[in-house]
């Protein structure tokens, strides 16, 4: 039986893979993924954009020109050339097989609302609907979304950490909270919704919390690890999640 978005069972913060678990394998890749398995992971993330020919592709950035030194824009490419470039790179029907039974976030880097109806189909005829996080970027996808699927869970990847009412309105059901941003009251008035949250590790921007050096995002040391499980979040995204898995681990022991 594969992982349930709606209805989690077991030890909490859950692990998620970051780009699939960026540090244990090439990012946004069924070989990512299959590790994240391996050391316990109970979802991976991975990016959605389209190709110049609309193909949905699992890639983080916007060109190719971190991963592959090519400046050009993943929607200037056709899928068949993207593959020549990126011989790891999945559609979405591919990430969709290669990350079950686990749990799938999809963080779609896409503004336009007709992109959503696409996506819900195809997690919906892969049979994934109960394991699948869709993840998207403004309180108005928020609400395209919800009117596409009753049955699909949301996660709000919205910039403002205090938006979280208004995602919980529009039929969110999960919230993102950065982790220089996190506070123990955030994650209280977000679950006082209802709202499940997620913290995503590292402060990319200028928000390193006092006292603490900033790290990029999917990045966290022991200190950062430690600080975040005393927040109390429902999950954490991270490209190593062998370091919440094994912090979790020892919190357990110690309180059993």
């Amino acid at each position: 039986m594969g992982f349930a978005v709606r209805s989690i069972a077991g030890p909490l913060p859950l692990a998620i893979a970051h780009r699939g678990g960026a540090l244990l394998g090439p990012e946004n890749t069924a070989e990512a993924f299959a590790q994240a398995k391996a050391v316990g992971a109970e979802m991976v993330e991975t990016d959605v954009r389209l190709s110049a020919d609309d193909a949905l592709v699992c890639l983080h950035d916007a060109d190719l020109q971190r991963i592959a030194g090519d400046p050009r824009l993943v929607a200037e490419i056709g899928l068949s050339e993207l593959r020549a470039i990126l011989p790891r790179l999945l559609t979405l029907d591919e990430a969709v097989a290669a990350s079950a039974p686990l749990g799938l976030l999809l963080d779609v880097k896409l503004s336009h609302p007709l992109v959503l109806p696409r996506i819900l189909d195809a997690v919906a005829v892969a049979g994934a609907t109960e394991r699948v996080l869709l993840g998207v970027r403004s309180l108005d996808l928020i609400a395209a979304a919800r009117a596409v699927s009753e049955a699909i869970a949301i996660l709000a990847l919205v910039p403002d950490p205090d938006s979280f009412r208004q995602a919980k309105a529009l039929g969110a059901n999960w919230f993102r909270f950065w982790q220089g941003e996190t506070t123990v009251e955030r994650i209280a008035a977000a679950r006082s919704l209802g709202l499940r949250t997620v913290i995503m590790v590292g402060q990319p921007r200028s928000v390193a919390e006092p006292g603490y050096p900033p790290f990029p995002v999917g990045r966290i040391d022991a200190q950062g690890i430690d600080r975040v499980l005393s927040l109390g979040p429902d999950a954490v995204m991270l490209d190593d999640p062998r370091q919440l898995l094994s912090a979790r681990s020892v919190t357990a022991l110690s309180s059993s």
